[in-house]
């Protein structure tokens, strides 16, 4: 095993998504005195709405560490990197290179974490832009997936996946398909598949009692399964097998990142969620047979379901349709798995694997093809590459002239891609539309009809930030609609106060403008959007009206609509922002004249605080 060296890992997932290899392998080398930075997942696509608890876990983490970065175990640190979310977008390259590449530096110099090996899972433009910007010794690639055939999105990674090969020193692989993939642009590629942490299952295995058997107050037989359920998993199958044995349980361990509604609500399925990793074993421990339902594609085509060595481990039979590292596992041990091509046959494994669960030998056999594909076995070969590699490189006579020139160079480079990025950022956000397209989730405009009352959300100081401006759109548009006859009362709320209450100052100018004293309510405590709908809402309950028109600025009505549907869902509400608002105009200058400009900073940080606030909103519950 390899000893004193800096690590640094940039993974394909995040340190505290389910347990992996990436977490397996890095801890057990943490554990053998080298020193890791374990950099989270920092995308292969655009994330999208499923994606929303990835991306508050990650901020969270964020916050818990030194600029990201955490300690978790000994020798072991995590970088929870907060980044532009557009992996092949060359402006966000340069970006995140520059948001990522800051912290390292800082880190590198106060921890002295230089010359490290750089070990990747991850074949994107970001990666290659580390393993470009830090101080290193060997670069090791981990191809554990057909990345490309991931999805659509990620089709895109497959140029950047072939220069990282064609620059890797090593490259470890998990299929025979992409041995022969990664053969194409790198000399030294070897074969690893996953593996399981045999003393920990084994621990486990011989364990007599287990501190799980009570989430599994099922009848017997159980057929089980660990792992993500995800776009891998074929539902379809899932569904056929446990309507045609409806006396069986069929119970699912790991994170949902699927819709599952195909299977959820099938008497004999249960749906467990994710786990602590140190309980998987003993949920494998209570199944009778242990299933490995995969679709298969392209992307499965790759993929060496570590989980099989997991079900070895504890003894158990396990049933897999037809992938072909399966397959070619069970070439080598004489057909251990039940593997199936079709329902039918599927069907009947699950009866042949039950029969054969408690076959002694056939236990054994199990349990000693999952010894010999132990993590510790596999890092152990895994650092002797590593080590020989080193070696060899250190032999190689240093070009200091090619060096220095190189250094130049890419210095040269880098400060003319800083100074062109930030040229180009500048143009695209203050002279295209591209801030008001991102801000346009945010804006809700319902047509208007006869209610109860009409609510004015006042804002403090409003989007221009300066007392005494935040109020006057919304008060004369909400007059507009009391004189078209769309409701007989109004309701003005606002805590704030600059030399008077604002509500005060929103009834002044109401009565102004032709609306009746007794027409109108006020609401003078609410210092938040939060608090308008908890005591707009009381108000609203006392006078009996349940039905509502509120009027708000335009960028606000998202937040707000969110807030009353949590807190205020039996109150009919329609959202009316103000037309034509000043403070958001943009294209034209003051004097009406049109301008190449197309938004303002103070229009990008009202925006912003909008989304701020929604996401702070998010994390404490409140929407």
């Amino acid at each position: 095993m390899i000893e004193n060296e800096n690590i640094i890992c940039i993974s394909s997932i995040d340190w505290d998504f389910n347990w992996q290899g990436h977490q397996e392998i890095m801890s057990t080398l943490a554990k053998s005195n080298n020193r890791i930075l374990f950099i989270e997942n920092t995308g292969i696509r655009m994330p999208g709405i499923r994606d929303a608890w990835r991306i508050k876990s990650r901020i969270s983490n964020w916050f818990k560490g030194a600029k990201g970065i955490r300690k978790v175990m000994d020798n072991l640190s995590v970088f929870s990197p907060v980044i532009l979310p557009f992996p092949y977008l060359r402006l966000a390259r340069i970006v995140n290179r520059r948001l990522i590449s800051s912290t390292l530096d800082k880190w590198v110099k106060a921890t002295n974490f230089n010359n490290a090996i750089v070990w990747t899972f991850l074949p994107t433009p970001l990666s290659l832009d580390i393993i470009d910007t830090v101080s290193k010794k060997l670069i090791v690639y981990y191809c554990i997936d057909n990345l490309k055939a991931s999805s659509p999105a990620a089709a895109k990674v497959a140029p950047y996946e072939s220069a990282l090969l064609k620059k890797a020193d090593l490259v470890f692989v998990t299929s025979k398909n992409l041995y022969d993939y990664c053969k194409q642009y790198s000399k030294d590629v070897h074969f690893f598949p996953f593996a399981v942490n045999f003393r920990q299952f084994e621990a486990a295995r011989l364990k007599k009692d287990n501190p799980v058997s009570g989430f599994l107050d099922l009848k017997k037989p159980i057929i089980g399964y660990i792992g993500g359920i995800n776009a891998k998993m074929d539902q379809q199958l899932i569904k056929k097998i446990a309507l045609v044995y409806p006396e069986y349980s069929f119970v699912f361990v790991g994170p949902i990142e699927a819709d599952v509604s195909l299977i959820a609500d099938l008497k004999n399925v249960s749906l467990l969620g994710d786990k602590k990793h140190g309980d998987i074993p003993y949920f494998i421990k209570l199944f009778d047979v242990c299933l490995i339902p995969y679709v298969n594609n392209e992307y499965t085509d790759d993929i060496y379901p570590a989980k099989l060595n997991e079900y070895h481990a504890m003894g158990k039979p396990v049933v897999s349709t037809m992938l072909p590292e399966v397959a070619s596992f069970n070439r080598k041990n004489n057909d251990l798995v039940f593997l199936s091509q079709t329902f039918e046959e599927f069907a009947q494994n699950i009866n042949a694997a039950l029969e054969s669960a408690s076959n002694p030998k056939q236990v054994e056999l199990r349990i000693e093809s999952a010894g010999e594909n132990s993590w510790f076995n596999r890092i152990e070969e895994m650092s002797s590459l590593i080590a020989d590699s080193i070696e060899k490189k250190s032999k190689k006579p240093a070009n200091s002239l090619d060096t220095f020139f190189s250094f130049f160079r890419g210095l040269r480079s880098n400060i003319f891609s800083l100074f062109l990025g930030a040229v180009c950022l500048y143009l695209m956000v203050f002279y295209t539309p591209l801030v008001w397209v991102l801000a346009k989730p945010l804006e809700i405009n319902q047509q208007p009809k006869k209610v109860e009352a009409i609510v004015v959300l006042a804002g403090g100081v409003g989007e221009s930030g300066q007392a005494g401006q935040g109020y006057e759109e919304r008060v004369g548009y909400a007059v507009d609609l009391y004189k078209k006859g769309f409701a007989p009362n109004m309701i003005f709320s606002s805590g704030f106060m600059y030399v008077f209450k604002e509500p005060l100052v929103m009834k002044a100018l109401a009565t102004s403008l032709g609306v009746p004293e007794n027409a109108i309510l006020l609401e003078d405590k609410a210092k938040s959007t939060y608090e308008q709908a908890l005591f707009v809402r009381s108000i609203l309950k006392e006078k009996k009206f349940s039905k509502i028109i509120i009027v708000s600025a335009p960028y606000h009505m998202l937040r707000l609509s969110l807030v009353m549907r949590k807190y205020a869902s039996d109150i009919e509400a329609l959202y009316l922002p103000v037309p034509n608002s000043v403070f958001y105009q943009h294209g034209v200058r003051s004097d009406g004249r049109k301008t190449l400009k197309q938004i303002e900073l103070k229009q990008i940080k009202a925006i912003l605080h909008e989304y701020i606030g929604i996401f702070y909103y998010w994390v404490k519950g409140k929407i």
